[in-house]
């Protein structure tokens, strides 16, 4: 469907696109990842013109868009687009965003054009905002009538680009869901997406860009696991973390767990793993904050320097595990424990598969992998 050969994008002196050779073919579902600044989202711009390309050839069903004997726009008409911060028209109602560019380049009746988009809208699950205007939805909300907005040009093809990177964590879901039910019905897309997961479970093909270049391609199944270059290996091995430092005893409990969980929402935690990682932190935190007045207590904290938490969690291996690091007097709280603390461990030790203890640069660090 579409073939790119020897593609290149420069800035000036700044080389965003070296040499992009790729074929997409009908009914592929495509993810291109990589590190932030490597090209993705440019080399979805430049493949329906919305950048122009310093060189190479784009062909769309054999033709050359790029070549000026082709009418472009009609070859463009077969590409839609999908953004990061959605794009609708502020003053005209969903339904009204959705009609115009059928009118005015489809040159559909207005009677048509409405039909196609309250099923558009049906198929979005958003029939009932037809008469909304887009700053009384919610992002998620937003991003599902832009692609129903896209929908409505008839593409063949639909380039996303990170169409969940300026949702909450919360309307991600959503968007995935719109997404997914597409592939179902076999469109064609290319997405830029930093959701791993998502990328994995849904894709026919991943490419991994880096330096300017495709540098890996594959299945999900060879990308994820066992990519063959070291740039691949690096990115797709790379462990999430969430962070959080505590410097006194009364610190903002319901900040460092609304982070938390945040963080397990945005790479879809079940509703079991976020309630038992939930636990192990707090049960742990309750060995570090033994019974005392709250100087005692506070004073202990600061004489460790704090105690950092960190949640790691390998989209690889999918392993989760909870990480605490103080200075070394944090042994006296965490290993010797008293009696009185026995409930606590045997809570721990049966909510873990493994519990590490090593020492790191002069602090003491706890390592807890979640069963």
């Amino acid at each position: 469907m579409i073939s790119v050969a020897h593609l290149s994008k420069s800035f000036g002196n700044l080389v965003v696109l070296k040499d992009i050779n790729i074929d997409i073919q009908r009914g592929e579902i495509i993810s291109i990842i990589g590190p932030s600044g490597t090209g993705k989202s440019t080399f979805l711009r430049c493949l329906n013109l919305l950048e122009k390309p310093s060189g190479g050839t784009i062909l769309i069903d054999g033709k050359d868009i790029m070549d000026p004997r082709n009418n472009a726009n009609v070859l463009r008409q077969k590409m839609g687009m999908v953004f990061q911060n959605f794009n609708l028209f502020e003053h005209l109602s969903v339904l009204e965003n959705l009609t115009i560019g059928p009118m005015k380049l489809l040159k559909k009746s207005k009677a048509e054009a409405e039909e196609k988009a309250r099923g558009l809208l049906k198929l979005v699950g958003l029939s009932a905002k037809e008469d909304a205007y887009p700053d009384e939805l919610s992002g998620g909300q937003q991003q599902r009538v832009a692609i129903a907005r896209c929908l409505s040009m008839d593409p063949e093809i639909i380039l996303f680009d990170e169409p969940t990177s300026a949702l909450d964590p919360t309307m991600v879901s959503e968007v995935l869901g719109v997404i997914r039910r597409l592939a179902a019905d076999g469109m064609t897309m290319a997405i830029v997406t930093h959701e791993m997961k998502f990328a994995r479970d849904l894709s026919t093909r991943i490419l991994y860009m880096d330096e300017g270049i495709i540098y890996e391609e594959g299945a999900p199944e060879e990308i994820f696991e066992h990519p063959r270059k070291a740039n691949t290996r690096a990115f797709i091995q790379r462990i999430r973390n969430y962070s959080y430092h505590i410097d006194q005893a009364d610190f903002d409990f319901y900040d460092m767990r609304a982070g938390l969980e945040a963080f397990c929402n945005k790479h879809f935690f079940s509703h079991a793993e976020i309630n038992k990682l939930n636990m192990i932190v707090e049960e742990t935190l309750q060995l570090c904050f033994k019974e005392g007045d709250f100087e005692t207590r506070n004073q202990l904290i600061q004489s460790l320097g704090g105690i950092d938490l960190t949640i790691e969690y390998a989209e690889t291996t999918k392993e989760i595990a909870v990480v605490f690091s103080a200075d070394k007097k944090v042994q006296t709280i965490l290993n010797q424990v008293e009696e009185s603390d026995g409930i606590s461990m045997i809570l721990l030790e049966g909510m873990t598969s493994q519990i590490d203890e090593t020492e790191k640069e002069g602090r003491v660090v706890l390592k807890m992998v979640m069963k």
